[in-house]
């Protein structure tokens, strides 16, 4: 038996607004919501680190000279992993298989000021025997360096850094710990 609904009554004002909004054309109802709803950007991040992860692989881009990670935005119906493939290949020559790059932990970041959400891989590689190329154009240098004495970057690198305990603004350890 089903138990029976109670319905109340919504205010004057918003039963006006659903009645003229259920009553525009589909186009027009699916262009509003959109403008009013919030979107997000999708972007891939490559956290390069040795076997110890004692180094991570960082690059410096124009404008600006400060460090970053390996990064980008996804194509229209691209998926992150390959996303992430593409960017690193791109931006510093390394090419790994997809099975090469793990997800994070955790493996979403969202930027909500920015309205940007950051896939987050990483990958193993040996500073010693990989090569890396930059183009000078879209990315002007890379270097290893190592995570205990991380160089200046930028304020979004290090908010990303920091939900993996590295950088400027990761919460020192626990005494706990």
């Amino acid at each position: 038996m089903t138990p029976s609904v109670q319905r109340r009554k919504a205010p004057l004002l918003r039963r006006l607004a659903g009645t003229v909004f259920y009553n525009l054309p589909h186009s027009m109802r699916r262009r509003i919501v959109r403008i009013v709803t919030p979107t997000y950007t999708l972007g891939s991040v490559v956290l390069v680190t040795d076997e110890a992860r004692e180094h991570l692989l960082m690059l410096r881009q124009p404008p600006g000279r400060r460090w970053s990670l390996p990064a980008g935005l996804l194509n229209r119906r691209e998926q992150p992993v390959e996303g992430a493939k593409r960017e690193l290949a791109e931006e510093t020559g390394i090419e790994a298989d997809l099975a090469e790059l793990i997800p994070a932990d955790p493996c979403a970041v969202v930027h909500t000021h920015g309205r940007w959400v950051d896939n987050v891989f990483r990958l193993v590689r040996d500073p010693d025997s990989t090569q890396i190329t930059v183009d000078g154009h879209e990315v002007w240098d890379a270097a290893w360096h190592p995570v205990a004495d991380l160089p200046e970057m930028t304020r979004a690198t290090a908010k990303l850094l920091s939900h993996y305990g590295l950088g400027p603004l990761a919460e020192p350890p626990s005494a706990d710990a």
